[in-house]
């Protein structure tokens, strides 16, 4: 059991890798042995303006709060969707995989440190003091959009496109008493990624999240290449997949 998790654990791309682990040390062990405080850890503006305390715009996306069901499911949608993403959708572009858990990072940064200085909203965006839950709920997003046809279930009870999947996972967390903003926050950030990623270069031509050139020299991303086999025949069609066709 123990090798076949440490086999599991060694065989994630490094990105995801690096996140679980900082998430797991982090809450389940530095948190949870007393050895650090989140109160150390979350976002506060004061405190990152002022004081200059600028390793809270870091640590609050690595604590996910109290090991209960929700911690589980989150952890779970961490280690699973992050993996798909880096492994499917980024294979051979770490640096841009990592740009787009930059991007969404600084967007749900930003939200909530522009509703904290709205009125009859302020309360609420106060009450948001870390975001990790959010931007694994980005990732999930994220991994919907660019699979929407894939067919899943959920706990065996019923089921579902993908494309469905951010809002079934939304109401399981009110069932379960999590925040509804949370998980709100996550699906805006990772609706503004997909459409600047995807949908707004098809529009226009342009792509705006291109990944800089200094991350990318961070990162030694092997090509991804394709090859054809030479003198390979292919056998004809069917009579009814060439009608289709």
């Amino acid at each position: 059991m123990a090798q076949a998790v440490e086999e599991w654990y060694k065989q994630m791309p490094i990105i995801t890798r690096s996140y679980l682990t900082a998430a797991i040390v982090t809450t389940t062990i530095g948190c949870s042995l007393e050895i650090i405080s989140p109160y150390n850890l979350y976002l506060n503006p004061n405190l990152v303006i002022k004081h200059y305390q600028f390793w809270r715009l870091v640590t609050n996306f690595l604590y996910f709060r109290n090991m209960d069901l929700d911690f589980l499911f989150h952890m779970f949608f961490l280690a699973r969707y992050c993996k798909l993403l880096e492994e499917n959708s980024f294979r051979g572009r770490t640096a841009d995989f990592f740009y787009m858990l930059l991007f969404g990072a600084t967007v749900l940064t930003g939200i909530v440190l522009i509703g904290g200085m709205i009125p009859y909203v302020s309360v609420s965006f106060a009450k948001i003091i870390f975001l990790s839950n959010s931007l694994t709920f980005m990732m999930v997003y994220v991994w919907s959009k660019q699979n929407p046809f894939i067919h899943m279930s959920f706990l065996g009870l019923f089921t579902f496109t993908a494309s469905y999947l951010p809002w079934v996972l939304l109401g399981f967390s009110v069932l379960v008493g999590a925040s509804a903003w949370v998980d709100l926050l996550g699906m805006i950030a990772g609706h503004a990624y997909y459409f600047l990623e995807d949908v707004y270069p098809r529009m226009t031509g342009r792509r705006p999240l291109k990944t800089p050139s200094f991350i990318r020299s961070l990162f030694a991303d092997d090509p991804v290449v394709v090859a054809r086999p030479a003198n390979v025949r292919f056998a004809p069609l069917l009579e009814e997949e060439a009608q289709q066709n």
